[in-house]
């Protein structure tokens, strides 16, 4: 449904342009990506059980590429089941 990610401007969703003369851009330092895999099943999908049609799972990271490596930018984002559903249980009460 969608590539492993996509840049991210200040203003704007994927900003800048992946190729130069034909050629996939190099990444970088300054530069920031969203990585973010994710399966979706479409609810006419009769390939699979019917309890899984219709949904969508996608993990997000923000990465900011530097001069040696890159910083993950929401790596103190949770992102486990139990760390989501502690989230969920603390804003119900």
């Amino acid at each position: 449904m969608h590539r492993t990610g996509h840049w991210l401007g200040l203003d704007v969703h994927a900003v800048g342009e992946y190729k130069i003369d034909g050629e996939w851009r190099e990444l970088e330092p300054g530069m920031v990506i969203t990585v973010e895999p994710g399966i979706y099943i479409a609810p006419g999908n009769k390939e699979v059980a019917k309890k899984w049609r219709g949904i969508g799972i996608r993990i997000d990271d923000d990465v900011a590429v530097t001069k040696k490596s890159h910083q993950v930018l929401s790596k103190d984002v949770p992102k486990t089941i139990h760390d989501i559903e502690a989230i969920m249980a603390q804003a119900s009460s």
